[in-house]
């Protein structure tokens, strides 16, 4: 301990720790543990010289909550804690001094992706019984280390509130949108290259962008290489969190010791003020400590038996999640620390909403069974600051809880059933026209519950998790060898096709095909009721190369190759235009489901279904196409113009059909806005430049979609 190093025992509140003139106050939780030691060190150097303050369970306890007040402590201190009890994994006690733990509240840090978590193991490695021995190894030279960062700096910033109707979310990954020597960034693969990029985002016309996780995780805990290259595999995509509160290192330019946090701000205040969102994909489902070998980084060494949930042979974990271990979403405790963490992020980094991944865990009870009424999710929901957040759940587990249209008031979701429909339809399976209809409309059967809505679909047809949209229309079959798992990894069931040949190489005929059903795809996203996300790079035709679970590649597999935006611009022009049409029109982002009848004193129905012909849609299982129409009249914009007449056409069959036309509502003639068939720049017209037509025929070439407005 330094000479003259003065100590109080502080406060209980807040978790964490708390800055002052003169020095900080230290706060952790453990309800089991029977000693609590403090470590603070000089500097990053794995040999660098440690104070150690052991907290007097009668002086620095209140509670379960131990806390102590140090004078002289300053931002940029790193610390970590040491906490001894009962090791007894059989009654899921797993203590041991011998482990620097992380703060669960550490706002950053240090290191990057130097650790080596093996020597975190709080078990002897070497012994017949493994996790029932107990290692006495020293982990503190190698484990990552907490720093103190003062947060609560103001950058004036705040978050936008963009309505759910008029989002529009673009979902990237922070190194990969702009890591690629193409990308032509100075600050490539950090927040900044995030920043660099704001302009193209902004042409593009998206409003938000949600980010693949960026709370501190562990890229280097994947042990497989791949077979052919004998490269390092990585834990890439970041959905194995480590600190919940601190912001990815790695991601900053200026630095990876506390400067990580001021570089995110600085992102946060730049898409902001460019009118973007930014929502976070958060992984509260469970942590990098994996299962019962895993390593012991924070939570299994400060109460494993309460922020875990255990098995009946408590020295296992149930593993609703897939990845070894579940957090006890719905132990008190455990809600409050998610609770606070979410506050944190809105009200210290800015952010404007989250998506929960693997969602279902958040409802699950203290033995995994899952409850009816979640108090997390209420929580989550209902709490005050997090009131104009977005929510959205990725409403399905690794267990088998596929909860999609069920989580309650506010909550949108992931539509995982709008995403499998539309690929069905487009393929041309059978039967699959009233699940399309159903789909584009805003997922009633859903949605259609007492205060819900269109508005809680996040629509979306490709994600990180699978194929890109170029792989979706190259692919059959999923090619994964690179991943060093024999291609057993990812889905087997992809709902793709490759149009004759498997991928990239392919004929002139075929090509045409492939580009023709992605601004299928496109037009069907932009053009359905509910809240569209697309992928990144998709609007260019990104690929992966059939490769659809790329959690482990960081590269080019990966990565955005930005050269594609020249290629593809015929692609990235109607993707844009696209944006551009739906955000002209308020009847293709509605709050309210259509009702398919006359009212409001109009004499048409809000919506209208056809076929071929006029008022005879085609719902037997052999078709292939559908039509309908949405009257202008029953929507209005903010000066109570009404919207124009807009005609939607999807042929999916391998014919092109002479279609007779209804009669716009408004009175007015046709004119075409979309046909998918015709070339560039025909596909899709400039606002104001659509071609009229004349009469009320038009062929729908087979495979292809149709948008015909009437009126103002």
């Amino acid at each position: 301990m330094k000479p003259g190093r003065i100590t109080l025992p502080g406060y209980p509140s807040p978790l964490g720790v708390k800055l002052d003139m003169n020095g900080a106050q230290f706060a952790v939780f453990s309800r089991h543990a029977s000693s609590v030691t403090l470590v603070l060190f000089e500097s990053a150097d794995p040999d660098a010289p440690v104070e150690e303050f052991v907290l007097d369970p009668h002086l620095n306890k209140t509670g379960d909550i131990w806390h102590l007040w140090i004078a002289g402590v300053s931002e940029g201190q790193l610390y970590g804690y040491r906490m001894d009890g009962p090791y007894l994994p059989f009654r899921g006690h797993r203590f041991n001094p011998h482990k620097l733990l992380l703060d669960p509240y550490a706002r950053s840090i240090a290191g990057g992706p130097v650790w080596d978590l093996r020597h975190s193991r709080g078990f002897d490695p070497d012994s017949p019984e493994a996790d029932l021995s107990f290692s006495k190894a020293d982990n503190a030279a190698c484990a990552p280390r907490c720093i103190v960062v003062n947060t609560e700096v103001d950058l004036f910033d705040r978050p936008l509130k963009t309505p759910l109707a008029d989002t529009i979310i673009y979902e990237l990954h922070v190194r990969g949108f702009s890591v690629h020597p193409s990308s032509g960034v100075e600050f490539a693969g950090t927040y900044r290259g995030i920043i660099e990029k704001i302009p193209y985002l902004k042409e593009l016309g998206v409003t938000a962008v949600e980010l693949m996780p960026v709370q501190e995780f562990d890229e280097l805990e994947n042990i497989n290489v791949d077979p052919a290259t004998g490269e390092r595999l990585r834990n890439y995509w970041g959905y194995s969190t480590m600190s919940f509160f601190a912001p990815r290192g790695r991601y900053s330019h200026a630095g990876c010791m506390g400067e990580q946090v001021y570089e995110f701000k600085d992102m946060m205040c730049a898409l902001h003020e460019a009118g973007l969102e930014v929502i976070l994909d958060v992984v509260f489902n469970h942590t990098a400590e994996g299962d019962q070998m895993g390593p012991t980084l924070s939570f299994r060494g400060i109460d494993n038996s309460i922020y875990y949930i255990l098995d009946e042979n408590r020295r296992l974990y149930k593993n609703f999640s897939g990845c070894g271990n579940t957090i006890n979403c719905n132990h008190p405790l455990v809600r409050d620390f998610i609770i606070d963490c979410l506050k944190f992020w809105v009200v210290e980094m800015h952010v404007d909403g989250f998506r929960f991944d693997l969602a279902s865990i958040l409802g699950r009870d203290q033995t995994g069974a899952i409850l009816a009424n979640p108090p997390l999710i209420e929580k989550i929901m209902e709490d005050p600051i997090l009131r104009s957040t977005k929510i959205i759940a990725e409403a399905w587990d690794a267990a088998g809880a596929y909860q999609v249209g069920n989580f309650p008031g506010r909550w949108a979701e992931w539509n995982g059933k709008f995403r499998d429909d539309v690929r069905r339809f487009w393929r041309g399976d059978e039967n699959t026209v009233g699940y399309f209809a159903t789909r584009i409309t805003g997922s009633s059967d859903l949605y259609g519950g007492e205060n819900k809505g269109p508005l809680h679909s996040i629509n979306f047809i490709t994600c990180h998790d699978g194929f890109t949209m170029n792989d979706l229309v190259s692919f059959r079959d999923k090619h994964n060898e690179a991943n060093g798992e024999g291609n057993r990894d990812g889905e087997n069931t992809n709902l793709s096709a490759n149009y004759g040949i498997e991928g990239a190489e392919v004929t002139p005929f075929i090509e045409r095909r492939r580009v023709r059903q992605i601004k299928n795809f496109i037009a069907t996203l932009f053009l359905a009721q509910g809240v569209p996300m697309l992928l990144a790079g998709d609007e260019f035709r990104r690929t992966q190369r059939g490769n659809n679970n790329a959690y482990c590649q960081d590269n080019d597999i990966s990565w955005i190759d930005w050269g594609c935006l020249e290629r593809h611009r015929e692609i990235v022009r109607f993707c844009r235009e696209m944006i551009r049409f739906r955000k002209e029109h308020h009847a293709l982002r509605k709050n309210e489901f259509f009702t398919g009848s006359a009212h409001n004193d109009h004499p048409e129905p809000d919506i209208s279904w056809h076929g071929t012909r006029p008022g005879e849609p085609d719902w037997l299982p052999g078709s292939r196409f559908i039509a309908c129409l949405l009257n202008g009249a029953y929507v209005e914009d903010e000066y109570g113009t009404p919207d124009v007449d807009i005609y939607l056409a999807f042929n999916a069959s391998l014919f092109s059909y002479p279609v007779l036309l209804p009669p716009p509502p408004s009175g007015g003639a046709w004119r075409v806005a979309v046909d998918t068939a015709l070339p560039e720049p025909d596909d899709i017209a400039p606002s104001g430049c659509e071609r009229p037509l004349d009469g009320l025929r038009y062929r729908v070439q087979r495979g292809s979609t149709v948008v015909l407005i009437s009126g103002a």
